[in-house]
């Protein structure tokens, strides 16, 4: 919040905030995970900043009241129907992977995660005694929408698109491989497309991970795939992502709550710092969106470091200083490379 005011001061519009509960804290008050004073809040926004939802506190509690199920339920209403997770690894923390770094050094790639179907949302899902079943659903509408987001970001960055699926062994893999072709054929033969199987694409990213622009797959392999690709940058406290499709965007961390070290000042903010980027983008603030991008870079290429990427030749910083010193050098013109808007010169606001 602070690195989004600091951004929004600077280039001359307002943030309106308008904070509700979800997830566990929602359980705990309002024994729901998605309270309806929440989901109507969302709706009437411009976009969804979105904390961490869950914790091992909650494990136990029925399906219907899991933390996870606030999130599911908001992205459902939102319809945000794609998941954009980029993996980036600044050359400052090349080392820190447990990569080789000439490996990941400068890497920037980018899933294309299908966020609204598949197994997380299909019917039947139940467990009756000693059996459970979950149903892997496709059609061929929600896989060429999804398609259509991947090809036109390939279009935008370096022209490559690697589909993941399991086409050898699951019948929707196949639909989605032959509505991606088709879509590929149709609309975009100018960018590259290629396949692999889950599996190997899992390994692929471990081994040769610069190979990828896009990667564009379904909401369980996306969500696997991702959290490996988390690996790559060294922390899961170091990715944005952004959940887009409807008309109200949700942005958020790719990491969780992290409940054993809350309170302690080693949480990383940097995540969530970068996806207010991602929402400056969608929201069109582009500039503000770059230049807190730039304060991030800056202040890592100084060697600062909360806890989860320290190394011996870096100091170490609190979360709440983290957060700090991204707003100072996003305020600061030097950090931003440009002058500074006159003060509500557009009168623009945005409610999140």
């Amino acid at each position: 919040m602070r690195a989004a005011e600091a951004a929004a001061s600077h280039f001359g519009f307002k943030v309106r905030w308008d904070e509700q509960l979800i997830g566990g804290v929602a359980v705990e008050k309002t024994d729901s995970p998605l309270p309806e004073r929440t989901l109507a809040s969302c709706l009437a926004a411009d976009a969804v900043l979105l904390g961490a939802v869950g914790g091992p506190a909650y494990d136990s509690l029925p399906s219907d009241k899991r933390p996870e199920r606030g999130l599911l339920g908001l992205r459902k209403a939102l319809g945000t129907f794609v998941n954009l997770r980029p993996v980036k690894v600044p050359r400052s923390l090349a080392e820190r992977s447990p990569l080789r770094s000439r490996l990941v050094s400068g890497l920037d790639l980018l899933v294309v995660r299908e966020l609204t179907g598949g197994i997380y949302f299909g019917r039947p899902s139940e467990r009756v005694g000693d059996r459970a079943l979950d149903t892997m659903v496709y059609t061929v509408p929600e896989v060429e929408r999804v398609s259509r987001v991947a090809f036109e970001w390939a279009r935008k960055r370096r022209g490559s698109v690697v589909s993941v699926d399991k086409a050898n062994v699951l019948e929707s893999s196949r639909l989605w491989r032959e509505t991606v072709v088709r879509v590929h054929g149709n609309e975009f033969s100018d960018v590259s497309l290629s396949h692999q199987y889950v599996d190997n694409a899992a390994m692929q990213m471990v081994s040769n991970p610069r190979q990828f622009d896009v990667i564009l797959t379904t909401n369980m392999f996306g969500d696997i795939l991702s959290d490996l690709g988390a690996a790559l940058a060294g922390s899961l406290g170091l990715l944005p992502s952004a959940s887009i499709g409807g008309e109200t965007g949700i942005f958020e961390p790719v990491h969780g709550s992290a409940p054993d070290i809350a309170g302690t000042g080693k949480a990383n903010p940097l995540a969530a710092i970068l996806s207010v980027s991602m929402m400056f983008v969608e929201l069109g603030e582009v500039e503000a969106a770059r230049a807190i991008e730039r304060a991030v870079e800056e202040v890592l290429d100084e060697g600062l470091r909360t806890a989860d990427i320290l190394d011996d030749e870096s100091t170490e910083v609190s979360t709440e200083i983290m957060g700090q010193l991204v707003a100072t050098r996003i305020a600061t013109p030097a950090g931003v490379g440009g002058q500074r808007y006159q003060e509500n010169s557009r009168q623009r606001e945005v409610t999140l």
